[in-house]
C-alpha cells in the first residue's frame, strides 16, 4: 500500500499521516512531507534526509492519530538526479534514436525507468513518447512526421518522483539521413603534417554525408582567421588552403562535418618550421697534441623543431678552406683529432633541424696553435746479453752403410759462440787437406762428403768442435759395401741378322 504525498482521491481518517504530527521529546515536527507508508511487520525504520532520522525509530518518536494502523514502517526517499549525456544516436524521415547514461543518485529505493517527452520546437505541449517506463539507456521514438523540429528531454523515475530532465540542446529535425557524416582523413595526415615557413599548406579532405553536411574548421577552439587561411567546402570534400605558412599557423585544426544532430569532427596537427639559430658561445676549450677539445650551448631559437645535432667544420691558416670534420655531433661539445703539426685553425658550428642548417654559424674566436713537441732524445740503458757457449751438439752423427763406388755424407749439427773450429777425424786420424773428403760448415750444420768410397774408407768417423770455451764431438760408422767391378753377372744380349729374325744371348761378364 502506498500513500502518495498529496494524497489524491483518498478520503483520509482520522489518522491520516497528511495531517498528523511526528513529535520528539525535544519537540514538534509539524506536517512531515510524507513520500511512501508501507505496511510491514514490526521494526519500524524512518529515513527522512532533511531530519537525519535513519535507522529505528528512536523511543522518543511517536505517531499520533492511526489508532487502526499497527506495526507502520516508513520510508522517505528523494527523486533521482538528471540522466547524463543525453544524444541522437540515429535520426530518419519517421524516428529518431536517443542514448544516455544512468543518473548519478537513483534514490534509496532504486530507480523504476525512464520517460521520454518531446514536443514542437517553440511550443510547450509536452508529450510522453512512452506509455510505461523501462530501464534501458536506449529509445526510439516511432511514428513522427517528416520535417518537423522537436525538443526532446528525459526523466528518470523512482516512487519518489522525477528527476530534473535531460534536454538536448537543439531541437531534431525529422528527416532522413542517406548517409551518416564520416571523414575520411588522408594516412599522412594522421601524424603531425610539418611543412617549412614560406611555403605553401593545401590539404584536400574528403569526408561523405547525405544530405550535404555542415563543415566547419577551427584552431585550438577559436574561429580562423579568413586573412590566413581559406577554406572551400563541397559536397564530398573540404580544401584547406595557406598561401605562405608561417610559424604562427602551427597548431590544432578541428574540422567538424555535422548533419542535425549527427557530427564527425577529426583534429590535423600541423607544424611549419624553419632555420634554427646558430649555437651560442663556441669556445677553444683545450689543446693538447693533435687534438683540439670544443664547447658551446644550444641555439636560442630551435626553428619550432627539435634539433638533430652540430655540424663541426675547421680551417687552417694556410688554405683558408672549410672542411667538415663532424656531421650531427648530438651533443653541445666535440673533440677535433688528427690535426697537423705546425698549422693553426679555427673553427665554426652550425646547428641542423628538420628545415636544414642554420643559416649562420657560430665562430672561435681565437686559433689552435698545433705546436711540435720538443723531444730529447734519452738513450735507454740495458746490459747486453751474453751470447757465448761451449759448442754443443744438437744433431749427432748417424751410422751410415754405403755402396763402393757411390758418394755419400755425414750430416751433424753444432751450436756455439764464438764460432767453433770444425775437425773431422777418421779412426782417430784427422782428416787433412785429402781431395777424397769434402768438409763445410754452414749455420751450424757440418757435413763431410766422401767421394766413390772403397772398403778401406769404411770406419769410425768423428765430428770435433773447438772454440775458446771448450769442445765436444760426436762418433758414427760408415760401412762400405760390394766389390770392384759392379756389372759382375748375366746380361742379356738382343741380336738382329740381316734376314730380319731376332734372337737373344746371354753375356756374362765377371769380375
Amino acid at each position: 500500500m502506498a500513500i502518495s504525498q498529496d494524497c489524491e482521491g483518498c478520503t483520509p481518517c482520522s489518522g491520516c499521516p497528511k495531517t498528523s504530527d511526528w513529535t520528539t521529546g525535544d519537540g514538534s515536527l509539524s506536517n512531515c512531507p510524507v513520500l511512501l507508508i508501507l505496511f510491514e511487520a514490526p521494526g519500524p525504520v524512518c529515513q527522512r534526509q532533511d531530519t537525519g532520522l535513519d535507522g529505528p525509530l528512536p523511543e522518543g518518536l511517536r505517531q499520533w492519530g492511526v489508532p487502526c494502523i499497527s506495526n507502520v514502517s516508513m520510508f522517505v526517499t528523494e527523486p533521482p538526479s538528471c540522466p547524463l549525456h543525453l544524444a541522437v544516436e540515429d535520426v530518419n524521415d519517421n524516428s529518431v534514436s536517443l542514448t544516455w547514461k544512468a543518473p548519478e543518485q537513483a534514490g534509496s529505493a532504486g530507480l523504476d525507468g525512464y520517460l521520454v517527452e518531446c514536443c514542437k520546437d517553440g511550443t510547450a505541449d509536452w508529450v510522453a513518447a512512452n506509455k510505461e517506463l523501462f530501464l534501458s539507456t536506449r529509445y526510439t521514438i516511432r511514428n513522427l512526421t517528416s520535417g518537423d523540429r522537436l525538443q526532446i528531454r528525459v526523466k528518470a523515475v523512482n516512487v519518489g518522483g522525477m528527476s530534473i530532465p535531460a534536454v538536448l540542446e537543439q531541437p531534431v529535425v525529422i528527416r532522413e539521413i542517406l548517409e551518416h557524416p564520416k571523414i575520411r582523413v588522408p594516412r599522412h595526415l594522421w601524424q603531425t603534417y610539418i611543412r617549412p615557413a614560406g611555403e605553401a599548406v593545401n590539404l584536400l579532405i574528403p569526408f561523405q554525408g547525405k544530405p550535404r553536411p555542415q563543415v566547419s574548421w577551427s584552431k585550438d577552439g577559436q574561429p580562423l582567421d579568413p586573412k590566413r587561411v581559406t577554406v572551400r567546402s563541397g559536397d564530398r570534400d573540404t580544401i584547406f588552403f595557406i598561401r605562405k605558412a608561417e610559424r604562427s599557423d602551427s597548431g590544432q585544426y578541428q574540422l567538424s562535418v555535422k548533419i542535425d544532430r549527427l557530427e564527425d569532427k577529426a583534429t590535423i596537427d600541423i607544424h611549419v618550421i624553419e632555420q634554427p639559430g646558430p649555437p651560442a658561445n663556441l669556445k677553444l676549450v683545450d689543446v693538447w697534441g693533435f687534438n683540439v677539445a670544443l664547447e658551446w650551448s644550444p641555439p636560442k631559437d630551435n626553428g619550432n623543431a627539435a634539433l638533430k645535432g652540430y655540424t663541426v667544420q675547421k680551417s687552417d691558416r694556410k688554405s683558408g678552406q672549410w672542411f667538415t670534420v663532424l656531421e650531427r655531433c648530438p651533443r653541445p661539445s666535440c673533440t677535433v683529432s688528427d690535426l697537423i703539426i705546425g698549422n693553426s685553425y679555427s673553427f665554426r658550428v652550425f646547428s641542423e633541424n628538420a628545415c636544414g642548417h642554420s643559416a649562420t654559424a657560430a665562430f672561435t674566436t681565437e686559433l689552435a696553435h698545433i705546436r711540435k713537441p720538443e723531444i730529447a732524445y734519452k738513450p735507454e740503458k740495458y746490459s747486453g746479453r751474453d751470447f757465448s757457449e761451449p759448442p754443443k751438439f744438437t744433431q749427432p752423427l748417424a751410422d751410415r752403410s754405403t755402396t763402393r763406388g757411390y758418394n755419400t755424407q755425414l750430416f751433424c749439427c753444432v751450436r756455439a759462440f764464438p764460432k767453433p773450429k770444425i775437425i773431422w777425424l777418421k779412426n782417430q786420424t784427422e782428416i787433412r787437406e785429402d781431395p777424397k773428403y769434402i768438409a763445410v760448415i754452414n749455420e751450424g750444420v757440418c757435413s763431410l762428403e766422401i767421394r766413390k768410397p772403397s772398403p778401406f774408407d769404411g770406419g769410425v768417423y768423428t765430428c770435433k768442435a773447438v772454440n775458446p770455451l771448450g769442445e765436444a764431438s760426436v762418433d758414427c760408422r760408415l760401412d762400405v759395401k760390394g766389390k770392384a767391378g759392379g756389372l759382375a753377372g748375366w746380361w742379356p744380349l738382343w741380336l738382329c741378322s740381316l734376314s730380319q729374325h731376332w734372337g737373344c744371348l746371354s753375356l756374362k761378364i765377371t769380375a
